[in-house]
């Protein structure tokens, strides 16, 4: 485990602008061209986190709770730099795996050793490091010499097999997942837990967001409770479910 991992968020909000169905719409932009109107639509801001300031030191295992729309995704990202906060500062001290959106960067019309490449580099990995693991990737996905063909002729329980593969293969200080990931058949998903299991337990920080009550109570020992993009509570995996379940009266 890292000893030098950890994530200091200070006063985070993250807004977007967000226009209307009227705004988007091709009549209304006809109309709009036609009649030679060009005052500029004003478009409503939506706050997807809202001054949010938080600290995660090594060997947290923090779970995200909160229900639909809270903002855990939101905050997934803006902690693997994906999105950048309107207001705030976020100072992360250690390599993010981030283990959600496992398809961005994928090509169906690549071959399966391309998109290893592919979606190595959109994770964030040096193409030195996906070379040097590229036989290791190939032989835990199981695909053999359909690893030489397009995407597009694979099943979707081959293509999760490839991309768990990838995304797995370079470890990082700070695991980002978005909820527990199972791929493949019975076989294939005991192995890929095995996997997770060693990846969070080497890594020096755990952020989870999750629905899964019992996921987070064996794998969390930290929480915080999202709503509508704000912080409302944080402290021990128990007490942050405890309120979270009386709120939601489950």
């Amino acid at each position: 485990m890292s000893p030098i991992a950890s994530v200091v968020l200070r006063n985070v909000s993250v807004t977007f602008p967000m226009l209307s169905f009227r705004d988007r719409s091709l009549r209304s932009r006809f109309v709009n061209a036609v009649t030679l109107r060009r005052k500029p639509a004003v478009p409503h801001i939506v706050s997807a986190l809202n001054d949010i300031s938080l600290d995660i030191r090594a060997g947290d295992r923090l779970a995200i709770i909160g229900g639909n729309g809270a903002g855990k995704t939101t905050l997934l990202r803006v902690l693997a730099g994906i999105y950048h906060p309107t207001a705030g500062s976020v100072d992360v001290l250690g390599r993010c795996l981030s283990l959600f959106d496992l398809s961005a960067g994928i090509d169906e019309e690549a071959t399966g050793y391309e998109n290893i490449m592919r979606r190595g580099l959109v994770i964030g990995a040096r193409r030195s490091e996906i070379d040097a693991r590229r036989a290791a990737i190939a032989e835990f996905t199981e695909l053999g010499d359909r690893l030489d063909l397009p995407l597009r002729t694979y099943s979707s329980g081959m293509m999760l097999r490839l991309i768990f593969a990838v995304a797995t293969a370079i470890e990082g200080e700070i695991v980002l997942l978005d909820e527990w990931i199972g791929v493949g058949d019975q076989q294939f998903r005991k192995k890929a837990r095995e996997r997770l299991d060693q990846i969070v337990a080497r890594a020096g920080i755990l952020v989870l967001a999750s629905h899964d009550i019992d996921l987070i109570k064996n794998t969390c020992n930290r929480a915080i409770l999202l709503q509508q993009g704000r912080l409302v509570a944080a402290g021990t995996t128990d007490e942050i479910l405890s309120q979270y379940l009386e709120k939601t009266g489950k």
